[in-house]
């Protein structure tokens, strides 16, 4: 399963922005980014937002899940 916060926390860092910097950029309190964070999902209208804002597609994790576990499947 994914865990998209993680997986968010860790493109944070590694574009080495700061929690305070991505709050800013997507218009809520920096506790909340710790919040996100620590969550298995976010609501895709926020996911849109942060993908915005660190340049980079977390929808695509989703995407590759849906295909490896053969949801398509005839």
């Amino acid at each position: 399963m994914i865990h998209i916060g993680r997986i968010i926390e860790e493109e944070m860092r590694r574009q080495e922005r700061t929690p305070a910097w991505l709050a800013r950029k997507i218009n809520c309190a920096r506790p909340n980014v710790y919040y996100i964070f620590k969550q298995e999902s976010v609501n895709t209208e926020l996911l849109l937002r942060i993908s915005q804002a660190l340049k980079h597609d977390f929808f695509q994790y989703y995407s590759r899940q849906v295909f490896e576990c053969n949801i398509y499947t005839e």
